[in-house]
C-alpha cells in the first residue's frame, strides 16, 4: 500500500479526473457502510439484502463498486501507458494490488481472533479483488470494446447454463429434479461446500463464492465498457445520454430475463448482473451529467469526494471499527457486555422506533468512520493500493 501526496497525484495525472466517479464511488461505500452497522434486527426493508430472489436497493450496492472498478481500470491503465509504462509494469503493479485488496479481505474476516481453522476465505475485498485482476489483464490482453461486448454476453450466457442444465451432484437437474435456484440444492452453493467447508457466510452457502465470481466479473466488464465509452470522442451530453439509455435498457433486459433466470444477488445470477448495470449506468449518469458537464459540485460533493478518494480505507475502517466494539467486553451489573451492546442498548430509547434507533446507530457509524477519512482528505493523503 503507498501513500500518495496532492502534490504527487497532482503531477502524475494527465487528463482531468472524473469528479462524479469519485462522487458515486463515495455515496457506494457510504452506504456499504451505512447497511453493514446496525443494530440487531431492526432496519428499514430498503436497508437489507432481498432473503432470496429479488432486490432491494442494498443489493445494488456491491455491483455498483465493481462496475465502478470497471470504468477505473480503463482509466488508470489508460493513464499509465500515456506515461510510458509497459503493459509487463502494469500486470506486476495489478498482480500487487490484486494480492493486498485479497489479503485486506482476510484480515477482515479474521479480525480481532484469527482463527485459521475457521477463517472464511469468501469475502467482499476477495471478490473485488479477483474482478480487478482479470478486468485488468483482460484489458491490457485487448483494449476493444468489441472483444469486451462477446466476453461479457459469453459469461452471462454461459452462467445461465451452467446453473440451469448442469446437473447438481446427488440432486439432480434444476427444475427437473430440484427447484431451479434451490437456496442449498444449486451448483455454486455445491462447489463451495466442496471447496471450503466450514468456512461459508451462510454455513452451507457463499454470497461471494467461486461459481457466482464469474458473473461479477461480468459486471466489471460491463462497467470497463462504460470506461471506453468516456474515452471516446464523443461529446460529454452524448457519452452521458447514451449511458442513461443504456442504463434503462438494462433494468427493462434485466427484468425481462429474471422471469426464466430470478433476480438473485446471492448467486449473483445474470438477470442480476443487467438489471444492477442498468441501475449504475442511470445513477452514474446523472451523476456525470451533474458534476462534470453542469459542473454543479459546491458544498453537496465534499462528503462523498472524502469517502470516495479514500473508499477501501474507509471501508476496512468500518469492518475493523465494528469488530473491535464487539471484541471488548466489560463488566455491567456482574455481566460481562461488549462495547457493541451497551451502544446498542443507548440507541434504542423507548420514545424511538427500534428501526429508526438502528437507523441512528448506522448513521453514528458513518460519521465516526469519517472522521479519519476526512483528516487524510484534508492533509491529502490518498493511500493507494
Amino acid at each position: 500500500m503507498s501513500i500518495a501526496s496532492g502534490e504527487q497525484a497532482a503531477g502524475s495525472i494527465r487528463a482531468p479526473r472524473l469528479v462524479s466517479l469519485d462522487v458515486f464511488r463515495g455515496v457506494t461505500i457510504a452506504f456499504m457502510i451505512l447497511v453493514g452497522n446496525r443494530i440487531g434486527d431492526y432496519y428499514y426493508w430498503p436497508l437489507d439484502h432481498a432473503p432470496w430472489n429479488g432486490y432491494t436497493p442494498t443489493d445494488l450496492i456491491f455491483p455498483a463498486f465493481l462496475f465502478i472498478v470497471g470504468i477505473t481500470v480503463v482509466f488508470s491503465s489508460e493513464s499509465r501507458l500515456s506515461r510510458g509504462d509497459s503493459k509487463a509494469s502494469l500486470l506486476l503493479h495489478t498482480l500487487r494490488r490484486a494480492a493486498i485488496l485479497f489479503l485486506l479481505g482476510l484480515v477482515i474476516n479474521g479480525f480481532p481472533y484469527f482463527d485459521l481453522g475457521t477463517l472464511r476465505i469468501y469475502g467482499v475485498l476477495q471478490r473485488i479483488a479477483i474482478c480487478f485482476l482479470f478486468a485488468s489483464i483482460l484489458y491490457l490482453l485487448d483494449r476493444r470494446a468489441s472483444s469486451k461486448i462477446v466476453l461479457v454476453v459469453a459469461i452471462l450466457l454461459g452462467y445461465w447454463f451452467l446453473m440451469r442444465w448442469v446437473p447438481v451432484p446427488g440432486f439432480g437437474v434444476p427444475g427437473r429434479d430440484i427447484p431451479f435456484l434451490d437456496p442449498t440444492r444449486n451448483l455454486a452453493a455445491c462447489l463451495d461446500r466442496h471447496v471450503f467447508p466450514g468456512r461459508l457466510y451462510n454455513t452451507v452457502r457463499d454470497p461471494e463464492g467461486i461459481l457466482s465470481t464469474l458473473p461479477a466479473l461480468g459486471t466489471t466488464l460491463l462497467g470497463m465498457l462504460t470506461g471506453i465509452w468516456l474515452r471516446s470522442k464523443r461529446d460529454a451530453s452524448q457519452k452521458a445520454v447514451g449511458m442513461f439509455a443504456c442504463g434503462a435498457l438494462g433494468i427493462l433486459l434485466g427484468m425481462l430475463w429474471s422471469h426464466w433466470f430470478p433476480i438473485n444477488k446471492n448467486l449473483w445470477t445474470s438477470s442480476f448482473v443487467v438489471l444492477t448495470a442498468g441501475w449504475s449506468l442511470v445513477v452514474f449518469s446523472v451523476l456525470y451529467w451533474a458534476v462534470d458537464i453542469r459542473n454543479w459540485k459546491k458544498g453537496w460533493t465534499h462528503i462523498w469526494l472524502v469517502f470516495g478518494t479514500n473508499a477501501i480505507t474507509a471501508y476496512v475502517f468500518s469492518h475493523l471499527l465494528s469488530a473491535t466494539l464487539y471484541a471488548i467486553h466489560w463488566k455491567k451489573g456482574g455481566v460481562s457486555v461488549s462495547v457493541y451492546q451497551s451502544l446498542s442498548s443507548m440507541f434504542l430509547m423507548k420514545s424511538l422506533s427500534l428501526n429508526f434507533s438502528s437507523l441512528l446507530y448506522a448513521l453514528c457509524a458513518i460519521g465516526v468512520c469519517y472522521l479519519p477519512i476526512a483528516w487524510l482528505y484534508h492533509k491529502k493523503i490518498f493511500l493507494k493500493i
